[in-house]
């Protein structure tokens, strides 16, 4: 029987073949993990629909395969290679590391049977590339980004044909060639896309956390008695929200086919988080209708799974605002990438003794920056500034973040 890549859902077109957990030769049997497959969501272990013999992989380690392509014959004992194919099998219930969300696009037509990512499809609309009609350097004739590009100097004929791409640059001596597989390469790919196809700006402002810091210190001994690490993630996010209501296009992404703004009216926080692996983004959903002690094990329990390889689909699905945290690694601030489609992201920073002037005396204090990166395409840098502020004005009332987090 000729086993064919499910469909995993969320709109998911391919995957990377990223890990075979078998061998031709091998006996499997039915609901085994047998293929460990990257989308641009999450990484899926996928069992096998059947028990036999495998006899031929066809796709290997580091490709990229089509949903309903076949990627592995077994012999089930019906004939090997029959060309009764079963129907999709269902992913399996152990999926690895998680990847960040993004938009998918189903294409359909004449260009539905050309092997290419979703960002590369988007950019072909985008510079009026008829992607049916560009030949794919990458593998399995896979259309790239380079592909696309070169493309368009070619407008006017009837097929375009690009030249293979140059091979590849050999090691020197005291060289090593790390192939860009895996997690690492759709995270190139996202980056790319990100600043490619949006209009980013970063405002950068500080904040004053010395009543957060010793908020969290009075929380600390009442989450420890609920089994809760509480950091200073929580009480931030609740500082989040009364900024994200009063400014909407903050929590937004943009429909470029339909020139609309979307602005969301839920509060889904992406909480960027550093595995192994690479960089993943679990979404933590509705924090408006959660407590601090909620979202701290929420926190804990997502960034548990994703340092293990265990979250899903659901668990990267569906942000609409983006946090990174850097402040453990050290370092003044940075310029976060927007987590596209949506339309701003937040970089949080080292916290520290800092000298501060209050009513003309100087004070240590402890502060913070904060770095907002936005799509300038969806709002201004006066309105990224006010809603940094009114973020910051939470932080530092006490009073309106208690009212916030409990």
């Amino acid at each position: 029987m000729e086993f064919k890549l499910p469909d995993l859902g969320e709109g998911i077109t391919e995957g990377e073949i990223l890990k075979w957990m078998t061998k031709e030769g091998d006996q499997v049997k039915e609901d085994q993990p047998i293929v460990e497959v990257m989308t641009d969501k999450v990484n899926v272990q996928i069992p096998s629909p059947r028990s036999g013999r495998v006899t031929k992989i066809l796709v290997k380690e580091g490709d990229v395969a089509k949903v309903g392509q076949t990627i592995l014959v077994i012999d089930d004992g019906s004939g090997a290679g029959s060309s009764q194919s079963p129907a999709p099998a269902a992913p399996g219930p152990a999926p690895s590391v998680a990847m960040a969300p993004a938009p998918q696009v189903q294409s359909s037509g004449p260009s539905s049977g050309v092997l290419a990512t979703p960002a590369t499809r988007r950019m072909a609309r985008e510079l009026g590339v008829d992607i049916g009609k560009v030949t794919g350097s990458g593998p399995q004739g896979r259309v790239t980004d380079d592909d696309v590009r070169r493309s368009v100097s070619s407008r006017g004929t009837t097929t375009v044909t690009v030249q293979p791409a140059q091979p590849s640059q050999k090691a020197g001596p005291r060289e090593e060639v790390v192939p860009l597989r895996g997690l690492r390469r759709t995270i190139a790919e996202r980056m790319t896309k990100s600043l490619r196809t949006t209009a980013q700006v970063t405002h950068v402002d500080e904040a004053d956390m010395t009543e957060l810091v010793l908020l969290r210190e009075a929380f600390k001994g009442s989450a420890e008695k609920r089994g809760v690490h509480l950091t200073y993630l929580p009480f931030i996010i609740k500082a989040l929200v009364p900024a994200l209501k009063e400014f909407p296009y903050v929590n937004a992404s943009l429909d470029e086919q339909a020139s609309n703004i979307i602005l969301k009216k839920y509060y889904n926080i992406g909480i960027a988080t550093d595995t192994e692996q690479g960089l993943v983004v679990p979404v933590v959903k509705d924090v408006d209708r959660k407590d601090m002690f909620e979202l701290a094990g929420e926190i804990e329990n997502l960034s548990q799974k994703a340092r293990s390889g265990q979250l899903t689909l659901e668990d990267v699905h569906g942000s609409t605002f983006t946090i990174t945290n850097v402040g453990a690694l050290g370092g003044l601030f940075a310029t976060p990438i927007i987590n596209i489609p949506e339309a701003a992201i937040l970089g949080l920073h080292k916290i520290a003794k800092r000298p501060v002037v209050r009513d003309g005396k100087v004070e240590i204090r402890d502060t913070t920056y904060l770095s907002l990166s936005f799509d300038h395409r969806v709002f201004d840098g006066a309105y990224a500034a006010r809603f940094t502020s009114r973020v910051i004005e939470t932080i530092q009332d006490t009073k309106k973040l208690l009212a916030e987090v409990l």
